[in-house]
């Protein structure tokens, strides 16, 4: 049989064998059965689940943050991201990485999008909302790494900082175009 036949034949797990691990991500090998019958190695990371958040200020404005990147190499505007903690909810952390990062909680959460953030090597799934009639909070406690300046852009600079590789995040490009596309932009 040829390997066009075979293309969505799903492959098999052997084996696996944990690498490493820590609080946000896991590397695992595993050894696969491919459909032709034979062998090979393959390296998973796993971050699991996350959240993504556009929050607008008003009906023509987006809040997003500032921050560096270490494995980018520069800082970053990006929305509002971040990992599920055990237990919550999609909506539970999209509202906990708002008020964290952004400083506001949404009255309203729509969700936008679930897709995975690579196809091949990186067990990831992106859950996107977007965020509306905002209300301050304050007193949120960010997380130990981050270092975030929040400003408001009007959402067409938005569209365009994504559209001129200026926003390289795929949470934020597939929010803002998905949300583009609802308003008819």
């Amino acid at each position: 049989m040829s390997k066009r036949h075979l293309a969505v034949e799903p492959w098999k797990k052997v084996s696996s064998k944990p690498i490493y691990q820590n609080r946000w991500l896991s590397l695992r090998e595993d050894l696969v059965e491919l459909p032709d019958g034979k062998t090979t190695i393959y390296g998973v990371v796993t971050c699991g689940d996350c959240v993504g958040i556009l929050p607008f200020v008003d009906r023509d404005r987006v809040l997003l943050i500032q921050q560096y990147r270490y494995v980018a190499g520069r800082t970053t505007w990006e929305m509002p991201t971040g990992g599920m903690h055990p237990g919550e909810s999609f909506k539970e952390a999209a509202q906990r990485e708002l008020e964290e990062e952004a400083g506001y909680r949404a009255g309203r959460l729509t969700k936008i999008v679930s897709y995975h953030t690579s196809k091949s090597v990186l067990d990831e799934t992106a859950h996107l909302y977007l965020a509306e009639e905002l209300q301050p909070v304050h007193n949120q406690p960010a997380d130990d790494t981050e270092f975030i300046k929040a400003q408001v852009f009007p959402f067409t600079t938005l569209i365009r900082m994504a559209m001129d590789g200026q926003i390289l995040d795929s949470m934020t490009i597939i929010a803002a175009l998905h949300v583009a596309r609802l308003r008819g932009l």
